[in-house]
């Protein structure tokens, strides 16, 4: 059985309805900032009927030594006039029906070791204090342009990955005639990617296919089954070398 000591949640969901109104879409769950880049930008595409208001929520991520995890604000630097970690410029997007608007995600701060955010992207139905410069009036012009029924919204949270300005890779590997473990030594995340469990003698009778992620100091260990053949795709940053493992 595959052992990840990750824990990292992919994508959420406020609420889903099939009636009229923006439905947004902001692609890959899974974003990695390189050491040598300090901008991001992230693409929200509305495929919906009616503009779509979205707020970004921001919040780092902190990883505790038995795995598990917990969601902060993120911080001010000493100055308190200077966020330290992550922020989206812009924090409110206006997204025509078929359209497509860019929040430009800018890290600030110290990057000694990895650091990890949620990103969530909010549609909402404006009010005058979400900010989205909308009077009250155009407000409820624009509620009464949804379906009836229509006050939730789907929404998504993507994981952010700040990679270390000085990153290194340093993937040991164990391979035994019992099990294969997989050790990250470096200092950033690499993901073992396209994991597939399948038949020696049919290869098209595989396991539902898994990605993980392995944060540094971590492990992803998994025991060999007889007529078993196992593949994957390790990422390390830009590098990318596919893997096989017979039981």
């Amino acid at each position: 059985m595959m052992k990840t000591m990750t824990g990292i949640m992919g994508a959420w969901l406020i609420s889903l309805n099939c009636m009229a109104g923006p439905t947004i879409n902001v692609g890959m769950v899974y974003d990695y900032l390189d050491g040598d880049k300090s901008t991001y930008l992230k693409r929200v595409f509305n495929g919906g009927d009616s503009t779509a208001f979205v707020r970004v929520s921001i919040k780092e991520i902190l990883y505790k030594a038995d795995g598990s995890s917990e969601e902060v604000e993120v911080k001010t630097q000493t100055d308190k006039r200077v966020r330290d970690g992550l922020m989206s410029s812009p924090a409110r997007l206006i997204v025509p029906p078929n359209g497509t608007q860019g929040a430009r995600l800018l890290f600030m701060g110290d990057r000694e070791q990895e650091r990890y955010f949620r990103v969530r992207f909010i549609p909402v139905v404006p009010e005058k204090e979400d900010e989205f410069a909308l009077s009250s009036e155009e407000a409820r012009d624009y509620k009464k342009t949804l379906s009836a029924g229509v006050n939730v919204l789907a929404g998504y949270g993507t994981v952010f990955f700040v990679r270390p300005k000085e990153t290194r890779f340093d993937t040991q590997i164990e391979n035994t005639p019992n099990h294969y473990q997989l050790r990250n030594q470096g200092n950033s995340v690499v993901v073992v990617d396209e994991f597939k469990d399948c038949a020696s003698s049919d290869r098209l009778h595989c396991k539902p296919t898994t990605k993980t992620h392995v944060l540094p100091g971590r492990t992803l260990r998994f025991d060999k089954q007889p007529g078993r053949h196992y593949r994957f795709t390790l990422v390390e940053g830009r590098a990318q070398k596919v893997i096989e493992v017979k039981a």
